[in-house]
């Protein structure tokens, strides 16, 4: 069963507040803010995994719309002092907070539009069961 009703909400307005952390995080490195929207929706290329299959898929875009990774880059820039790559980190973390904002959450291995948040598409409101 997905989230739904008031949890879905609140984990909604988490990604609003991650985004919005995300951009006082990328002001605080002094970076050109073209940097942002270029590099806004670079996480995406984590769904190239779905071109072999949906548990490829599934596996490699959830590693990109996680926090770990774009933690990691955050803390390695922190460690060196590099403010770049606080920056694309923090816009890393701020796509993964658009996109749960959306509504677009983890994968689930059965279909790309089977998210923790629940399905994506059309006939999202309407089914609340995997596999529907």
């Amino acid at each position: 069963m997905y989230v739904n009703q008031k949890p879905k909400l609140w984990l909604r307005l988490d990604g609003l507040v991650l985004f919005i952390a995300t951009i006082v995080l990328f002001a605080s490195q002094h970076q050109r803010w073209w940097l942002y929207p270029v590099l806004l929706f670079l996480p995406d290329i984590f769904m190239l995994g779905y071109i072999k299959d949906t548990k490829v898929g599934a596996f490699f875009y959830n590693l990109g719309h996680s926090y770990l990774l774009p933690t990691i880059v955050v803390l390695a820039g922190w460690q060196s002092r590099g403010p770049l790559i606080i920056a694309v980190g923090g816009i890393w973390q701020g796509h993964i907070g658009w996109d749960r904002l959306l509504g677009y959450g983890l994968k689930y291995d059965s279909h790309f539009r089977h998210t923790h948040l629940g399905l994506i598409g059309k006939k999202a409101q309407d089914s609340l069961v995997l596999g529907k």
